[in-house]
């Protein structure tokens, strides 16, 4: 058996098949602000695996994102998410990102007054409970930025202060780089990019894949899986996982955009009759 559960482009998400070092969604329901977003989602990420996560403005992608990580303003009403043997829920956002989970901004906040090289290794000491010596974390983030190709002069920056979209994208990558998560989730990173910040922040992520981490790319638009290749693409409407495929779900989407997969499956993302 795979170590993935992948469904035909024409039928409905179900519960996935849990394999080890995967973390694993199912049947989660949100709400925010007493509104529900998520309806029963379904998903698993699994890790040596890039996973997109497509669906049109709306329809809950970001939302899942927050959930994942704790984000204290969306509330679960139903189901599990699922990692390394426990149920995460019950753990603070600071919790899960020790237990391996990443989460890239959509927009990242500024810090002023924090260099980019102290909030870097503050984020290490955070996440393995002790600090690397001044040398050696210097070696290790020098090491890092000739990987992203990312000028020396970035981390003595205040933290996204006067940055560009593009430069606080890879910054975010350079944070993943150092922590090492073995799930992470890029929430709409293309957003805001122009075309020569996509490649390089795209060249950046595929630096960093390998059989160690898992990556669920949040997206709406094919841009991004140009440079960044999935191997599995779940279309999410109306709250639900409707589609699960291969690349080829991503050309569909691109020549006839969502329309067609909503008709198919209904208002309320069930496959209509």
């Amino acid at each position: 058996m795979s170590d993935i559960e992948t469904l035909p482009a024409n039928e409905t998400n179900t519960t996935p098949i849990a394999s080890d070092g995967a973390l694993v969604i199912e049947d989660l329901h949100a709400s925010v602000d007493g509104k529900e977003i998520l309806r029963g989602v379904n998903l698993q990420i699994t890790k040596g695996r890039v996973h997109a996560l497509m669906g049109p403005n709306g329809s809950g992608k970001s939302t899942r994102a927050n959930v994942l990580m704790g984000h204290p303003k969306y509330q679960v009403t139903r189901g599990r998410i699922r990692f390394k043997g426990q149920d995460i829920l019950g753990l603070s956002t600071d919790e899960r990102a020790r237990l391996g989970i990443f989460l890239a901004f959509q927009y990242p906040i500024s810090v002023p007054g924090v260099p980019v090289a102290n909030f870097l290794r503050a984020s290490m000491k955070a996440m393995r409970g002790n600090e690397l010596p001044v040398r050696e974390f210097r070696k290790l983030l020098r090491g890092q930025m000739e990987l992203l190709k990312v000028d020396e002069a970035f981390v003595s920056r205040y933290l996204n202060e006067g940055f560009s979209g593009g430069e606080k994208k890879k910054n975010e990558i350079l944070q993943m780089a150092l922590l090492r998560p073995e799930i992470a989730v890029l929430d709409e990173t293309d957003s805001g990019l122009d075309i020569d910040a996509l490649r390089t922040v795209s060249e950046g992520v595929n630096a960093l894949l390998g059989p160690d981490m898992g990556v669920l790319i949040i997206t709406h638009y094919q841009r991004i899986l140009n440079y960044i290749t999935p191997d599995v693409v779940h279309v999410l409407v109306n709250g639900r996982v409707v589609r699960t495929g291969g690349r080829e779900l991503v050309e569909r989407l691109e020549t006839d955009g969502y329309d067609p997969i909503i008709r198919e499956v209904g208002e309320n993302g069930h496959q209509s009759s």
